[in-house]
């Protein structure tokens, strides 16, 4: 600031100055980061820009058949269908699950709250299809499962849980529940457990207090988590392409499907164009729901 008010002349008032200082700084700061920007530019922005570009050409003109296409054929409604109906599934499973998990995670001392952490954070040591293809050996008609359930005289015959919608949400559920349960922990830890004393001094039950007082100081980092696995949900392909057994169709398996099997660049793009629009309609329905910075910063 006294760098400022050097600068300023004696009729220059010193918020322009200070103005002209934070101009400055913006645009050493631009220049900073001008070297990342190309970068993501280049990996990001243009390889997006060329999807919406092939999926408007038909031939050699300009053309919105592929996206006429989405809309009138009942095959490809039905596809988005699928994919909505699994994420929002799997996303509403994650939250049911892994909410609980991260509280109790959260009330136990710091040392046993990491070695939770690290237990949460082990399949991420395992490859996605190595996985995958687990779950198919535990779910199949003669797995461990249906074994189990036979013995226990359970069921009388095996259940079909895989090949189908059943098998495609427990493996997705099972891979994606680490990325509800991390952002809601790091909510949960930061909240201070003063507030809930101090509800119960008032004469507020625990169960009150929790849900007045500790459920929505916590809220952003569960919808965070959510959000995180919804999106993560709408693009899956290994998972639901093993464990479907082809009779679970999502979007991102149409999507290789067009363009490895008939090599129409065009109607996959517009699959993937559509898509994106749809996630970003989403964190823009979210955002105006709950501000994303409460999203991205946790609370103290």
């Amino acid at each position: 600031m006294a760098s400022a008010r050097a600068r300023a002349g004696p009729d220059e008032p010193e918020a322009a100055a200070l103005a002209r200082d934070a101009r400055r700084e913006r645009r050493r700061a631009l220049v900073l980061a001008a070297p990342a920007l190309l970068l993501v530019g280049a990996v990001a922005l243009l390889p997006t820009g060329w999807l919406f570009w092939l999926s408007v050409i038909e031939g050699e003109s300009f053309s919105a058949a592929h996206y006429l296409r989405l809309i009138q054929v009942e095959s490809y409604r039905r596809i988005f269908w699928t994919t909505f109906e699994i994420a929002a599934v799997v996303t509403i499973l994650a939250a049911l699950l892994g909410y609980p998990l991260a509280y109790w995670l959260s009330r136990l001392p710091e040392r046993w709250a990491n070695v939770g952490l690290v237990l949460v954070l082990v399949p991420f040591w395992t490859s996605l299809l190595v996985r995958t293809y687990a779950w198919l050996v535990l779910l199949q008609r003669r797995g461990l499962v249906n074994r189990a359930l036979l013995d226990l005289g359970l069921i009388e015959e095996p259940l079909r849980l895989v090949h189908n919608w059943t098998g495609t949400v427990i493996g997705m559920l099972h891979i994606l529940l680490p990325f509800l349960v991390l952002p809601a922990y790091a909510s949960l830890r930061a909240i201070d457990p003063a507030y809930l004393a101090a509800a119960a001094s008032l004469g507020a039950s625990p169960v009150r207090a929790f849900w007045t007082v500790f459920f929505p100081l916590s809220l952003p980092g569960l919808l965070a988590g959510c959000l995180l696995v919804f999106v993560l949900a709408l693009g899956f392909y290994v998972t639901p392409a093993i464990l479907g057994g082809g009779r679970v169709l999502m979007v991102a398996m149409k999507v290789q499907e067009n363009a490895g099997l008939y090599l129409d660049w065009g109607a996959a793009s517009a699959l993937a164009v559509v898509l994106l629009l749809a996630t970003l309609a989403m964190f823009a329905l979210l955002a105006r729901l709950v501000p994303l910075e409460r999203l991205l910063v946790s609370r103290s």
